[in-house]
């Protein structure tokens, strides 16, 4: 089944949810979901910044959390409604960002 993501205006696949997943309501991933779907961009939302699905937390802040020395249970506990896979794709988000070519004109 298709959908369309309205946030990036891509179609995605969605995957069969096991019973009693509820997918993207009441803040339960899909069970298969990826690290990077659980961020998102929308023009409407933080200003159009990265920020993990389902709440207003910015991939920036995440970063700079963990670029202070935070330890990850640490901002856990001051954020309860982050897991520990949204950290982590927040830092999956920044390397995938840090990965592409650079075209310098000569």
């Amino acid at each position: 089944m298709a959908a369309l993501n309205a946030a990036w205006h891509l179609p995605i696949a969605l995957p069969p949810f096991p019973p009693g997943q509820l997918g993207h309501l009441g803040g339960v991933y899909p069970w298969r979901m990826s690290l990077l779907e659980r961020i998102t961009v929308d023009p409407e939302v933080v200003h159009g910044r990265p920020f993990v699905r389902g709440t207003r937390m910015r991939v920036s802040d995440v970063l700079s959390l963990l670029a202070a020395g935070a330890p990850e249970a640490e901002i856990l506990e001051d954020y309860p409604y982050l897991t520990r896979e949204d950290v982590a794709a927040c830092l999956q988000y920044a390397a995938a960002q840090a990965d592409h070519a650079i075209v310098i004109a000569a």
